[in-house]
């Protein structure tokens, strides 16, 4: 499989369009599609656009309103079934993987009680891949301190459940401890997208200062790679550049 089509493309870069026109774009230039699952591109609401297009699928769950770390139980508990309902519809549209944010905590005064709840849900996603095929895969978060695991120590709480991991390589890179998750190793995913040590850019790769070289060397060579770019020029321009880059 060339460069081109195993490394896909988020649709987070094109939100401005319906998940019909963004599927379309994808597939004119890879055969990986990530569909970021909120607002236009929400699979609850376009679930049936996937099947039109060849393409495989890995998918990102909502990031706007839910909260797997959430103190208040009622609000964690509908965070859980919202997952659970959409690996329902990852399975039947046959992703590989679907991406999780592991939680915030809007203070410091319930770090614990939200630390609590993020145990509970981690359980909670464990019993519901085990009925599922598509793989569960908790993201780190860039340099924001209401964010959960943004250090690769989280990784062990993770594999004891057998829950798998995305590597943002932009998010490692911000936090200063890219490298630290590559010798961890485990990723099942890895959101590809570069920046410059002090923001969460989202630049295409070749634009900040991350060695991807370096990176795909160091990733395994089975998980599922996707640019995660704000424009989709840019991810035109990060296939070249990651294409430069390879023997």
């Amino acid at each position: 499989m060339s460069l081109k089509d195993s490394i896909g493309c988020s649709t987070c870069c094109l939100m401005d369009r319906s998940l019909g026109e963004a599927l379309d774009l994808v597939a004119s230039r890879t055969r990986l599609a990530e569909i970021f699952s909120d607002g236009p591109h929400s699979l609850f609401c376009s679930e049936e656009i996937c099947y039109s297009f060849d393409l495989r699928y890995t998918v990102h769950a909502p990031t706007a309103d839910i909260n797997i770390a959430s103190d208040n139980e009622h609000l964690r508990r509908a965070t859980i079934r919202v997952l659970a309902d959409l690996a329902e519809v990852c399975d039947r549209i046959g992703a590989a993987r679907l991406v999780i944010h592991p939680g915030h905590v809007w203070g410091e005064e319930v770090r614990g009680a939200a630390t609590r709840a993020l145990d509970r849900s981690l359980d909670d996603l464990a019993d519901i891949q085990k009925e599922m095929s598509v793989q569960f895969a908790i993201e780190n978060m860039g340099a924001w301190d209401i964010c959960f695991f943004r250090e690769p120590g989280f990784i062990d709480r993770l594999t004891a459940l057998e829950l798998g991991f995305t590597l943002d390589v932009g998010h490692a890179h911000v936090n200063g401890n890219l490298e630290a998750f590559l010798e961890s190793g485990g990723a099942i995913h890895v959101h590809l997208h570069d920046n410059c040590g002090n923001r969460d850019a989202h630049l295409g790769c070749g634009e900040g200062e991350i060695d991807f070289s370096h990176v795909l060397q160091a990733i395994p060579w089975n998980t599922t790679k996707v640019i995660e770019p704000t424009s989709f020029d840019q991810y035109e321009g990060s296939l070249e550049h990651l294409r430069s880059l390879v023997p």
